[in-house]
Order: structure tokens, then C-alpha cells, then sequence
């Protein structure tokens, strides 16, 4: 018995002993001073080089090709021709129509006859009116006969010369429609002329590209793809007012203002908005918090140690970072990491502390 009294006491003594509390450290935080810097929009969109004036070449008559003498391309003249059909169905028309005005030349001749002679007799009253009215009407039958075989003899030969397609002005061939030996219908397509000095950039944008912007024909910066140093400057002149049902996309048009002559039809481009650079600061999105449905930061207090809530304004998401455009100052200190444990007038200590800058191109 008296082997379990001494642990015993000894428990009770320790028990008793007032123990002295391990102080409790802050928590570590990752932070960033705010620093921000000038940066222009760097969002680029890619597109290509159109004319902003370009037409479709047709025949207006119906016909088999006999030649083209064009390719795409190809610069021509106003008045060059361009296209060629088979003249010959044409040409036979055209002699029938020339005969059917001869006949009715030959009619003529014989009725204005036979008028001239019924008003003679009608004036020393050898004939009857009815007689006399009969040859006018006759008369008047066969001269518009005439004016119908003239009309007919006309458009015949200027469907001859239809068949002849002609450059409407000095301009490059884009595309092409029909070749040598095919039928082809008046209105057909045969060729695309362009204006070779009016140049359009096109692209295709996304409906979150306009929400950055209130300014309806923004100025465009716009470089080929294989020569970033050559730089043109644009207008956005058109947008378009529908989506496109496949890429849910908007046709943008930006008018270039003296397009060099290295900047060709076809050519793969980029764009992006011209303006002034604006301060911004780019934080990850781990440092941002949610408060009533909108963006936040915690900040850091140097004196207090401690943390409050700060809303700001978000310009843009990019994939890792998000632009804020506001609610920010020149050396706050940002929480970055872990925000969502974190409360109002916590203390903390700094694990780190980075400069958050813009990363501007």
C-alpha cells in the first residue's frame, strides 16, 4: 500500500503547480507593396487585310466563257477586258434583228404609198373614207413595226457587246468565279475587283472586348504578323451589330489610314487599342476577396499590425492576374495568399513582401 502513496503525492504536488502559457505567435502572410506603373492595353486580336471597296464582276447576258484573261491577283486598267463569251448565238440574233428591220423598212415604204395615194383620191372624192382610214392604220401598224424591229435590233447589239466584261476601274483581282469553257448565267460572279488603296483591317471580337471602351470608333494600332516593326494606324469604322451564329463573334472594320504598299490583301495582322497609358496594378487572383457580391483586398497596418477590408475596382481578368483599376495607393501593403481565413483587425505577421508592378509590353 505504501508503494502507491509516494506517486500518488507526487501527482497531486505537480496537479497543483500553476503552469505558465506558451504565447501564441500571428500568423504568417505573403504580402505585396503596391507600386503601379503605366501600362498601355496589351490585349492583341488577330485578323487579316480586305478592301474596303470591292466588286462583283459579272456578265449581264448568259453565255459559255470562251476566255479570262485574268488571274487573282492580277492589277488592271479601267476599260482592261477581263472576260470573254462565245459571241456566236449572239451575232446570229443580231443579223436576224438587222433583217427584221429591213423588212419592216420595205413595209414602210409601201404602206406611206398606199396612204399617199387613198388621201388623193379621198381629197377629189374617187374613194371612200373607210377606204383612206384602212391604208393610215396600215400605215401606222407597219411604223411601229419598225420602232419595235429597231428596239430589238438595239438591245440585240448591245447584248453583244455584254459579252465583253470590262474593268469598271484601275483596281487588283481578288478572286475568281468561272473559267474558260464554263456556262455561266447573267449575274454570275466571274471575277472580284478591289480598290487597291483603300484598305480595311477585319477581325473578329469577342462581345468582352467592348466593355472596356465607350468610345464608338476607338483608334486601332495595326502590324502584319511577320513584320511587328511595321506599324499602321486605323479608326474602327464599322461594328458589326450581330454575332455571328457560328463564333459568337462581332465583325469589326478598321479603316488604315496611308496603308504601305507592303500591306497586302490577305495578309494575317494584329491589333490592338491606341491610347494613352493608364496607372494600373496587376495582383494575382489569390489576393482577392469578396465582399456584397464585389472585389476586395486585405490590407496590412505597419503601425497596428493588423488587417482591414479595402473594396476595389477590377478592370480585367487575365488568366493568373487581375488589373485593378482603382481603390489601390503607392505603397499599400496587399495580402496575397490565404485570404479567405482571414478577419477584420487581425494581427499578422509578414513572411514576405514583393512590389506588385503592371507588367507592361
Amino acid at each position: 500500500m505504501r508503494s502507491y502513496i509516494l506517486p500518488l503525492a507526487l501527482v497531486l504536488a505537480l496537479a497543483g503547480c500553476k503552469q505558465e502559457d506558451v504565447p501564441v505567435q500571428p500568423p504568417l502572410v505573403r504580402t505585396l507593396v503596391i507600386d503601379p506603373q503605366p501600362v498601355s492595353e496589351d490585349r492583341h486580336a488577330i485578323g487579316e487585310v480586305k478592301p474596303r471597296y470591292e466588286s462583283d464582276l459579272s456578265f449581264r447576258v448568259a453565255g459559255k466563257v470562251l476566255a479570262r484573261r485574268v488571274d487573282v491577283g492580277a492589277s488592271v486598267k479601267q476599260g482592261d477586258t477581263l472576260a470573254t463569251l462565245d459571241t456566236q448565238d449572239y451575232q446570229n440574233r443580231l443579223r436576224s434583228g438587222e433583217a427584221d428591220v429591213a423588212s419592216a423598212e420595205a413595209e414602210l415604204v409601201e404602206a406611206q404609198g398606199s396612204e399617199g395615194r387613198q388621201a388623193k383620191l379621198l381629197k377629189g372624192g374617187w374613194t371612200p373614207r373607210a377606204k383612206y382610214d384602212a391604208a393610215l392604220r396600215d400605215l401606222r401598224a407597219t411604223e411601229a413595226k419598225l420602232a419595235a424591229a429597231t428596239a430589238n435590233r438595239d438591245l440585240i447589239r448591245d447584248q453583244l457587246t455584254y459579252t465583253e466584261l470590262k474593268a469598271d476601274f484601275d483596281g487588283v483581282i481578288t478572286a475568281v468565279g468561272a473559267e474558260a469553257g464554263q456556262n455561266v448565267n447573267a449575274g454570275q460572279m466571274v471575277v472580284k475587283l478591289a480598290r487597291p488603296d483603300d484598305k480595311d483591317a477585319v477581325f473578329n471580337i469577342a462581345e468582352t472586348a467592348f466593355t472596356d471602351t465607350n468610345d464608338a470608333h476607338p483608334e486601332i494600332i495595326v502590324w502584319p504578323l511577320t513584320n511587328p516593326d511595321l506599324t499602321v494606324e486605323g479608326v474602327v469604322r464599322e461594328i458589326s451589330p450581330v454575332a455571328d451564329p457560328a463564333t459568337r463573334t462581332y465583325s469589326v472594320k478598321v479603316t488604315l489610314k496611308n496603308p504601305p504598299a507592303q500591306l497586302r490583301f490577305g495578309m494575317s495582322i494584329a491589333g490592338r487599342l491606341k491610347g494613352s497609358p493608364a496607372l494600373v496594378v496587376t495582383l494575382p487572383l489569390a489576393a482577392l476577396f469578396e465582399k456584397n457580391d464585389a472585389p476586395a483586398v486585405w490590407l496590412f497596418d505597419q503601425q497596428s499590425q493588423s488587417l482591414s477590408l479595402r473594396p476595389v475596382s477590377v478592370a480585367r481578368y487575365e488568366a493568373n492576374t487581375a488589373i485593378i483599376a482603382d481603390g489601390l495607393a503607392q505603397g499599400d501593403i496587399v495580402v496575397t495568399a490565404g485570404v479567405n481565413t482571414l478577419t477584420v483587425g487581425q494581427k499578422v505577421r509578414l513572411a514576405e513582401t514583393n512590389l506588385a508592378r503592371s507588367d507592361s509590353k
